[in-house]
């Protein structure tokens, strides 16, 4: 498996905890002061190099070698030049799962040739980094540049599910007004029913509020278009939690099949056993 998508699979286990244990409400209200003040903050206290940095100090020591030295051409290139180098200082860190770098390197390309896809990509990978992120303060201020980015693409192409569903998400998460991104995911859904991505966050969301019958049609749908571990093991979560046993441990071995990973399936076994009691 590629490194990123074990480090995917991995954290569905630890995100599964808080999913559960904070409804969308107490996300939005938790974060309502840090809101106000992030957007403005980002720019200076979260920036390509600062995030970079940061970065560097948990991989491997040549590879952040050979990221310092891209950098170094990055800086020194203008125009065409430059947004090549980006894109491929981009793949390096996408390579690596570590898209919190990435999200700026899409940015940067952006304001150099403000094209739709560097914005959507930008805001994808903002959204990916404060997504699984402990930092509190540096998630806030990514939330909100994940939004500026979707804001950005929409405003270029006002039609798009992608953009659309990216800025619901992050909405939901990052504004109080959390309903407001809700709509606009339902408003993909309504034009695009078998929208995976709209229909997978809006499963989420409807687990972070305890809405499990909602959340099981929604994951149901996602693992008929494209069945993958994580929709598997959410829909096993939505099963479990309003008693259905056999259906629970149904999707529950589906995930493990699919998971391949040892940390995973290991604990889809536990469940399992758990369920079979």
């Amino acid at each position: 498996m590629k490194t990123k998508q074990i480090i995917v699979i991995v954290i569905v286990v630890a995100l599964m905890g808080a999913l559960l244990a904070r409804p969308i409400k107490g996300l939005v209200e938790e974060n309502k002061g840090a809101n106000a003040s992030a957007s403005a903050e980002a720019s200076s206290a979260f920036n390509l190099q600062t995030v970079s940095d940061m970065t560097k100090q948990s991989i491997n020591g040549s590879l952040a070698q050979e990221i310092t030295a891209l950098e170094a051409k990055v800086a020194e290139a203008d125009g065409e030049e430059k947004l090549t180098l980006l894109q491929e200082l981009a793949k390096k860190w996408d390579d690596l799962a570590k898209y919190a770098p990435q999200g700026f390197i899409y940015e940067e390309m952006a304001k150099i040739s403000p094209k739709f896809e560097y914005w959507l990509k930008a805001g994808d990978a903002f959204r990916s980094a404060y997504t699984n992120l402990q930092d509190t303060a540096m998630a806030t201020a990514l939330n909100q540049m994940a939004i500026q980015s979707y804001e950005h693409a929409a405003e270029l192409d006002a039609n798009n599910l992608d953009a659309k569903t990216g800025l619901g998400a992050a909405m939901v998460t990052g504004t109080n007004n959390p309903m407001a991104g809700i709509a606009l995911l339902r408003e993909v859904v309504a034009k695009d029913p078998k929208n995976i991505q709209a229909n997978k966050t809006l499963g989420l969301f409807s687990l972070q509020s305890r809405q499990f019958d909602k959340a099981i049609e929604r994951f149901k749908t996602v693992v008929e278009l494209k069945p993958d571990a994580e929709s598997y093991f959410y829909l096993a979560t939505g099963y479990e939690n309003i008693g259905l046993k056999n259906e629970a441990i149904a999707a529950f071995q589906k995930s493990k099949e699919l998971a391949a990973d040892p940390t995973l399936s290991q604990f889809i076994e536990r469940r399992i056993e758990e369920l079979s009691k």
